[in-house]
């Protein structure tokens, strides 16, 4: 199988998930993060759950899965131990051509979720195509442990560069030499060990004048 890797904007958009337990759970609360909208069907949830529909962030129906659940939804995803609901899912969501996801079985599923290293914007996902999740979260703990923080600083630092270019009489293609310039003066390192003289040195020296790094990460705030 060859998936086609790709980067979801589901802001506002209705998704579904089916099943309330823990795996249910996790799913709901990376929705909620890419902020969806979030309906639960399910008889039994988890306290996580319960609070979320309570506080009014997510809709929960505390009954069984029924077709019409599909119904206006953009995206759905299972997560059930009951064999024969998740395989009922899959075929009625193909059935209606959406987006559908079958926990842990990717035989039945139109795409496949990959396992996530998030630090700020910095979002590094690792996939085997469905045939080892235990080494896709393997994989994924070493990014961990190479990836920290300081990229989630970064990242924002770069955004904030960006945004003030823009607003300048600054060349969209003017940019790029510039940003490699950047990373290529090891600021993360930087970032990483909190030399702020240092990191406004580099960027003076790159772009000038106008670019101090507190008042740039102030900005995105």
């Amino acid at each position: 199988m060859r998936y086609y890797p790709v980067n979801l904007d589901i802001r506002n958009r209705k998704c579904l998930v089916v099943g309330g337990g823990d795996v249910g759970t996790r799913k709901v609360i990376t929705l909620l993060e890419c902020s969806a909208f979030v309906t639960v069907v399910s008889i039994k949830a988890s306290e996580k759950l319960l609070k979320l529909a309570e506080s009014g962030l997510i809709e929960l129906n505390r009954r069984p899965y029924t077709g019409a659940d599909l119904g206006g939804m953009f995206l759905v995803i299972c997560a059930t131990d009951n064999e024969r609901l998740n395989m009922q899912v899959g075929r009625e969501a193909e059935k209606m051509n959406m987006l559908c996801n079958v926990a842990d079985r990717p035989e039945v599923c139109n795409f496949i979720l990959p396992a996530l290293v998030k630090r700020g914007d910095l979002v590094i996902a690792v996939s085997t195509s469905g045939k080892s999740p235990a080494f896709a979260k393997k994989i994924r703990k070493d990014l961990e442990k190479q990836y920290g923080a300081e990229y989630a600083d970064f990242l924002k630092l770069m955004g904030a560069i960006r945004k003030k270019l823009l607003a300048g009489s600054h060349e969209p293609e003017a940019h790029k030499p510039l940003f490699e310039e950047i990373i290529n003066k090891d600021i993360v390192q930087l970032i990483k060990n909190k030399d702020t003289d240092k990191i406004d040195y580099v960027l003076f020296e790159v772009l000038g004048e106008g670019y101090g790094y507190m008042d740039l990460m102030g900005q995105e705030e």
